[in-house]
């Protein structure tokens, strides 16, 4: 290429044709050669009757889709009425846009905001004929915006948010190849760094091709026959084509997978060379001689060319010889290849340049030349056409390599002699494959609807079972990197390639395994509340698995590690991974620094997947680690404050217990009487869910009286009597030793449950933590305070959870369904675990970062099938014209012109069930249409039934500007008697909460 650097890359493409819905399916199509040329759908007639025209059986042969009236409106966020507006050219660009897009592994919202240009070509389809067929056009309010081509391009910008260039471009034939070119100028001057171009082509009314038929452009007997003796003509098609564009060293420092660079590109018109339409040879060699010039290339080094192969017989003679000329003049020696793909999927005309160019793209991407059909015997007006052209009837391989890479033009002319050449070139060399890695990796799937979500599970499944190349950690990286995330989501949590191939097998059937989390979004998440218990939930080798999977996490435990080592003899490394020989997790001074680590390190590790609190609450010595997490203390003072706590209570091992009961609190309080001094309550977890603490005897003693009572009791695993004031001789020596504890303020919400409310950070001094030991845990008291948020995710972090069911409690008790998770389980200490309750979070519409989980391990970003589009029918049918109507009434006076308003408003809100009768109407006359039930659309066709009844002319608007049915009546009176005096304007209109009033308000109706 001539500038370094100056290329542009294409990184994403997507096309649809008859039977072609993808490209790898436009790939089988080219390079065995077939076609999808047929005859037009008898179901798609207007009317359903055939044109008795002479040349009918010529407009009726070409390549047509089966039906074009399929369209996933709410995907696009289109109600009805407005989808069956749009022309189905404008349905057909969204879809193929979002494709194309989707096919660059970019995903859409990361596009939102950006200087993107959007240009796409198309021509009128004939719906607006079909539009007036119907009757339509005198009631639809979107018609403006449904039949403009160039509101494809808008709809798009306004799909992805982008703000650059938005247009659609017109130069006949060679349009979207002209548009292409001008985008690739906008890349170069650094105007843009990005782009969307495309083509697409309808024909809702196959007699609108009649004047190309007149012009003998059309091949009689149905086949294009490109550069064969038997050229007479072209056939017409259906479809379309985008690709996404972006600055080659972008391209080549993000990954991506590259289809092609394009070089060059020229541009020029003909002048007088020629006449319209005869094609002229001197403005196309003019255009591929600027293109080689751009890329700096020799044509001697261009193996190939994409015609723009009419297969006419003047055209294809006349194309030839612009391709001699080049030859003539850049010394070119050796045959060209040449091919059409008109002769797979007939001339799409605007869209004809755009679709030539991605099958090229396609050939030079993937190392074959494809052959072109019909192709027998050169065509006679072209002398010794073998001395320069060949024409494969068979694919070929196409080496390259870095000294000598593939290189193609692409060629699109207009009728009007605008003419576009386009230089593509081998991409830059593309990251080898990677190896299978074992290890559970997510796979996220996500939908606009349960349904699509099902048949995006299968449609991955057949893609991924067919491609033996593509790994688990490949899958998993471009499913959470280059996808748009909806609201029905699926995460598989899968353990290989072949298990994730049947979980999505369950998926696809709607059904679900304990490897699959799956779940509808709700409203965004208000509050993130991260919960750390105390005392209960280690056990042996709790980090062991997670420290060596997870490099977040084991270098939290080791910077633990370094923070308590002034403080323990012992290695807290080796009690966190159950190494042989460790501290027994029995003493109090091991196994609180250890659940210490272990919950700021699994915080740490839950931030990394994206999940960052918006509140803390720690249950016990679970505040210190909440404290470090919020920021409120450094990491050498909660060390310090954890260390001399649990040394100090070590002294008092042996001293009492604990017990927790699931009783309400009232109940154990009136129990306790019994046992003054002796025991007390140490903690309220929930409403059912206490615990007692004093000494052994004594909890012995309840036990069994609550056992009498069916009352449940269990002890816990701690031979001290916390939370009590058999504590207190703790107290100097705590406060001395933590008196250099340095609280500071933090942003985050802290929740205490020595005060059972939120609390100021900068009071987390040494007195705090001596009260945090002594005083009774009210977390049942800060849980219902946080539930009342809603939306509120808790999110327990420890070791196995402890507080779950409590919090499930107060949540039953409080009427609320709060998303609460734990991080790891007892005996289950795994990465895989954490995943699903990350996944668990995720399907109810937390958004967390998946990327960070597939990032792992090595893969690529690969290409995944697009989304499922979920299709109904939107269209406009041809009706019979409505027989001429009765003479009615007289509307002689305002009482009569009164009588007919109602009536007409009754017929009108019958259609939506209503059983109002006129006299009704007449007696609410004062009332606005909009409060006796009449929307947008109803009011417009209100309008056209009184306009046909009085025989005058009004409005589109008028049922809002007289907006009741007294004042509509004055006002058609008025018309109707011309003598009478005019009525007054109204004092306003009623008030703007629909479409239509929105677009009044707007100042467009």
């Amino acid at each position: 290429m001539g500038e370094a650097g100056a290329g542009i890359a294409v990184v994403g493409m997507s096309c649809r044709f008859p039977g072609v819905s993808s490209l790898a399916e436009f790939w089988r199509l080219l390079h065995d050669g077939e076609s999808t040329v047929g005859r037009f759908p008898e179901r798609r007639e207007a009317g359903g009757q055939a044109s008795a025209h002479p040349d009918a059986a010529t407009l009726r042969t070409g390549s047509f889709f089966d039906a074009i009236d399929g369209f996933d409106a709410s995907f696009f966020g289109t109600g009805a009425a407005e989808a069956a507006a749009m022309d189905p050219t404008q349905r057909l660009g969204l879809e193929l846009a979002w494709e194309a897009v989707e096919d660059a592994r970019i995903p859409a919202a990361t596009l939102a905001g950006r200087e993107i240009d959007v240009v796409v070509s198309t021509a009128p389809s004939g719906y607006d004929l079909l539009r007036k067929m119907s009757g339509s056009d005198r009631d639809d309010h979107y018609a403006a915006l449904g039949s403009s081509g160039a509101l494809i391009a808008n709809r798009i910008s306004i799909l992805f948010d982008v703000r650059g260039m938005s247009f659609c471009a017109d130069s006949g034939q060679s349009s979207s190849l002209v548009s292409l070119a001008l985008t690739c100028e906008r890349l170069r001057s650094g105007a843009v760094d990005t782009a969307i171009v495309g083509g697409v082509h309808l024909i809702t009314d196959p007699d609108a091709g009649l004047a190309l038929a007149n012009l003998g452009a059309l091949s009689p007997d149905g086949h294009c026959y490109t550069f064969d003796d038997r050229a007479n003509g072209f056939v017409r098609g259906e479809g379309g084509a985008f690709v996404v564009l972006k600055r080659l060293d972008l391209a080549v420092a993000d990954g991506d997978h590259i289809y092609a660079a394009i070089g060059g590109w020229g541009v020029a018109n003909g002048g007088a060379t020629s006449r319209m339409p005869d094609p002229s040879p001197t403005g196309q060699a003019a255009a591929t001689l600027a293109a080689l010039d751009r890329a700096g290339v020799a044509f001697a080094d261009v193996d190939y060319v994409e015609a723009h192969g009419t297969g006419t017989r003047l055209g294809d003679p006349a194309e030839l010889a612009g391709l001699r000329e080049v030859s003539r003049r850049r010394d070119r020696t050796r045959p060209l290849t040449i091919g059409s793909v008109k002769t797979n999927v007939g001339h799409l005309e605007p869209a004809a340049g755009i679709v030539g160019f991605v099958k090229a793209a396609l050939c030079v991407d993937r190392g074959f030349l494809v052959p072109s059909r019909n192709f027998r015997s050169p065509n006679t007006g072209v002398a010794d056409f073998a001395r320069d052209f060949e024409v494969l009837g068979a694919a070929r391989p196409w080496p390259g390599s870095p000294g000598r890479p593939r290189r193609a033009g692409v060629s699109s002319f207009g009728m009007g002699g605008t003419t576009a050449h386009v230089i593509l070139e081998q991409a830059p060399g593309r990251p080898a494959t990677t190896e299978e890695v074992a290890g559970t990796l997510p796979w996220v799937l996500s939908a606009r609807s349960a349904e699509a979500l099902r048949t995006q599970a299968a449609r991955l499944r057949e893609f991924v079972a067919a491609d033996s190349s593509l790994t688990h950690a490949d899958v998993a990286r471009s499913l959470t990197s280059t996808r748009t995330l909806f609201d029905h989501r699926a995460v598989l949590l899968s353990d290989g390639r072949a298990a994730a191939l049947a979980d999505l097998d369950l998926v696809a059937a709607g059904l679900s395994s304990a490897q699959v989390v799956q779940g509808v979004a709700g409203a965004p998440s208000r509050k993130i509340v991260l919960v750390f218990p105390g005392q209960g939930s280690q056990w042996l080798g709790m980090g062991k698995q997670l420290y060596g999977e997870s490099e977040v996490f084991a270098r939290a435990i080791d910077d633990c590690a370094d923070a308590f080592e002034p403080w323990l003899s012992w290695s807290l490394t080796d009690v966190v991974t159950g190494a042989e020989g460790a501290a027994s997790l029995d003493r109090i001074d091991v196994v609180q620094p250890a659940l210490f680590a272990m919950m700021v390190s699994l915080a740490a590790l839950w931030r990394s997947l994206g999940v960052v609190p918006d509140a803390v609450v720690g249950h016990s010595q679970g505040e210190v680690a909440a404290a470090y997490v919020a920021g409120a203390l450094s990491l050498a003072d909660a060390a310090r404050i954890v260390a001399v706590r649990s040394r100090g209570m070590a002294t008092l091992a042996g001293s009492g217990g604990m017990s927790a009961v699931g009783a309400p609190a009232s109940w154990v309080r009136d129990r306790l009487a019994r046992w003054p001094g002796r025991l007390s309550i140490a903690a309220l977890n929930g409403p059912a869910s206490v615990v007692v603490s004093g000494e052994t005897p004594a909890l012995d003693e309840f036990a069994e009286l609550a056992a009498a009572e069916g009352v449940r009791v269990r002890r816990v695993k701690v031979d001290l009597a916390g939370h009590s004031h058999y504590l207190e001789p703790l107290r100097d020596r705590l406060l001395a030793d933590t008196a250099c504890v340095a609280p500071i303020e933090t942003a985050m919400e802290f929740y205490s449950t020595v005060t059972g409310g939120r609390f100021d950070t900068r009071g987390l001094d040494n007195a705090h933590w001596y009260a945090n030991l002594r005083s009774p845990v009210r977390f049942a008291e800060v849980v219902e305070q946080l539930m009342g948020t809603p939306g509120s995710v808790f999110v327990e972090v420890s070791p196995r959870p402890v507080l779950q069911l409590a919090m499930a409690e107060t949540a039953d008790a409080l009427s609320v369904s709060p998303v609460v998770v734990s991080t790891l389980q007892r005996d289950d200490g795994g990465l895989r675990t954490v995943l699903t309750s990350l996944a668990e979070l995720f399907a109810r519409g937390l958004p967390v970062d998946w990327a960070a989980t597939a990032d792992r391990r090595p893969a690529r970003r690969v290409a995944l099938p697009t989304y499922p589009f979920q299709r109904q029918r939107y269209w406009l049918s041809a009706t019979e014209a409505e027989p001429e109507r009765a003479a009615g009434p007289a509307l002689d006076t305002e009482s009569a012109v009164l009588d007919l308003v109602c009536a007409e408003t009754v017929t009108m809100l019958s259609t939506k069930g209503s059983d109002l009768r006129p006299n009704d109407i007449a007696a609410r006359a004062a009332e606005t249409f909009r409060d006796l039930g009449l929307d947008s659309s109803l009011a417009v066709g209100l309008r056209n039934r009184l306009a046909a009844a009085a025989g005058v002319r009004l409005s589109a608007t008028v049922a809002f500007t007289y907006p009741t049915p007294q004042a509509l009546a004055r006002h058609v009176f008025a018309l109707v008697v011309p003598e009478a005096p005019a009525p007054a304007e109204p004092a306003g209109t009623a008030s703007p909460d629909d479409e239509l009033f929105a677009l009044i308000d707007r100042g467009y109706a």
